[in-house]
């Protein structure tokens, strides 16, 4: 299994789209989690970060200038019980929706499919962090168009049981620029998630995305005993 550097991953592309990061702090204590959107368009580049309550959204940065919401606003973050769910669409509220009505999340997401952004076919991608008496677990998911048909969905979940200290795992939308833009591909990547506070983390990402296309970032620590979180929100418009 390769492992990797936040530095090296985040350096490793000019452009991820918009990427999740879950795993367990090195002492073993904390959940954490960072969601990153990164943009080439002035559509997709006028946006902000916006905590409300213990979610977050994104919000037009100049209402003037927007031209298509409805890929653009959504809720990447929503906690439902002792789920924190993390996704880049408007699949979080289906997730939190349908399992508040005892579905999994699996099962929730396959009434969704690839977002409907011809050409690209942009891959939903999404995460939740679940806290338990025992500790926590966590679960990652893509879907995705077959090699860029728009008649076949592939769908991929990826679920971690007793995480590793120290460790997580990094999901993005994009292999890269391009155009049409290549969908990410393979298992979510191993990161090396550094005995660091909060505030040393979410700069080390905001410092490591890419100067031109990054827009903003959210990073959360969750303490697994108590439960209580700690936010951090960058927005490049400000």
């Amino acid at each position: 299994m390769k492992v990797s550097t936040i530095q090296n991953e985040l350096n490793s592309l000019a452009y991820h789209g918009r990427g999740i990061i879950i795993g367990k702090s090195a002492d073993g204590e904390k959940a954490v989690t960072a969601y990153f959107i990164m943009g080439r368009s002035e559509n997709s580049r006028n946006r902000v970060f916006v905590a409300e309550g213990d979610a977050m959204r994104t919000k037009a940065y100049d209402e003037s200038k927007m031209v298509d919401p409805h890929l653009i606003i959504y809720y990447p973050v929503r906690v439902l019980g002792n789920k924190t769910i993390v996704t880049n669409g408007d699949q979080t509220d289906t997730i939190y929706d349908l399992m508040d009505k005892q579905m999994t999340f699996e099962q929730a997401l396959r009434t969704r499919e690839f977002e409907d952004d011809k050409p690209n076919f942009t891959p939903r991608i999404s995460g939740i962090i679940r806290l338990e008496k025992d500790g926590m677990n966590y679960a990652m998911s893509i879907l995705k168009s077959a090699e860029g048909d728009d008649s076949s969905c592939e769908r991929f979940t990826y679920a971690y049981s007793n995480p590793i200290a120290g460790k997580a795992k990094f999901i993005h939308t994009y292999n890269g620029d391009g155009n049409p833009l290549p969908s990410y591909e393979g298992e979510p990547k191993t990161l090396e998630l550094p005995d660091v506070d909060i505030d040393t983390l979410t700069d080390l990402i905001w410092t490591n995305l890419n100067q031109d296309n990054k827009v903003s970032l959210f990073v959360r620590y969750i303490d697994i005993a108590s439960g209580e979180t700690e936010t951090r929100i960058v927005n490049k418009n400000v």
